[in-house]
């Protein structure tokens, strides 16, 4: 058995064909059956059903199971190896919200990649309630979310503190007011974030505990899709206060002060408890807990 056998039986699981899998490994269609076939006969089992479509047998995805880990195992490695040299260099996976990485990660990543260009950064944005998950089972090497509840999986680190606001459109009947009660709520047409974000979530439980049934009219997964709905006034909105600073300042949203809402919620980075980090992932964390508050919040 080698890597190059079981990187070849990995890529067959995701193409389920011969074919595809030999064009992304470079091998002919007669290599790629061959170290199939190596494999069986070394294991004394069958791991492919070449019927069409290409499937894994049962044993093939126990197979499949221990040589993902082996792979795992061997990039880890390779990554220690490289590590040695003393330029930082690698790639991140950072999962984050669209809200953070429009209004956050442009100042901290234009300073990161001009000192430390061999690092390569892939953004993903998801809502705020999946980051935490993508961190934990490895779909993402580092996360920036709102830090709401205590994770034995994850190391955290504070960034800064946000809240949220009440925001209409400049058209809309209550933009002139500058407070309301948390009560008016009840009375107002809502466009709210989905129920799996922790913006929402938050929401829900100021609702609950002033017993209001909100109206909502629309649910949209990220606050920047909020913000545009709310610009065209077919709702008020509740999001987060940094993530309004640039429409604020244009006059295209007016902010409303509800006092329930007023409530610092801390941001900050997230990584898998016990997992190798990399030369990337540490100079990149080392800068982001290096770096002042009003770093990231000087946009307002």
């Amino acid at each position: 058995m080698n890597i190059s056998q079981l990187e070849t039986l990995l890529t067959i699981s995701k193409t389920m064909s011969f074919r595809k899998a030999g064009e992304l490994l470079n091998l002919t269609q007669p290599a790629v059956s061959a170290q199939v076939k190596s494999l069986e006969d070394e294991f004394k089992t069958v791991l492919i059903d070449r019927n069409q479509p290409v499937t894994l047998t049962d044993r093939g995805q126990v197979f499949l199971e221990h040589a993902s880990r082996i792979l795992s195992i061997v990039e880890e490695l390779k990554q220690k190896l490289s590590d040695l040299n003393e330029t930082p260099q690698g790639h991140i996976l950072l999962g984050t919200t669209s809200s953070i990485a429009i209004q956050i990660l442009p100042r901290v990543l234009s300073y990161f990649q001009d000192q430390f260009p061999l690092i390569k950064t892939t953004i993903h944005s998801m809502p705020s309630a999946q980051v935490m998950t993508s961190v934990e089972n490895g779909s993402v090497d580092l996360g920036i979310t709102y830090l709401s509840e205590r994770n034995p999986n994850v190391e955290t680190s504070v960034l800064y503190y946000d809240t949220y606001d009440l925001v209409v459109s400049p058209e809309h009947p209550l933009s002139g007011l500058k407070h309301m009660p948390v009560e008016a709520l009840k009375d107002i047409p809502m466009i709210m974030l989905s129920p799996d974000t922790l913006g929402r979530r938050f929401l829900d439980k100021i609702f609950r505990k002033f017993n209001i049934e909100p109206n909502i009219v629309m649910e949209l997964s990220s606050s920047e899709e909020v913000k545009r709905m709310v610009e065209i006034n077919l709702g008020a909105a509740v999001v987060s206060k940094l993530s309004i600073a640039n429409e604020v300042r244009l006059g295209t949203l007016k902010r409303i002060s509800v006092n329930e809402l007023d409530m610092s919620h801390p941001v900050g980075v997230v990584f898998k408890s016990g997992r190798y980090l990399n030369s990337a992932m540490q100079q990149f964390l080392s800068d982001l807990k290096g770096m002042p508050e009003d770093q990231f919040i000087s946009s307002e």
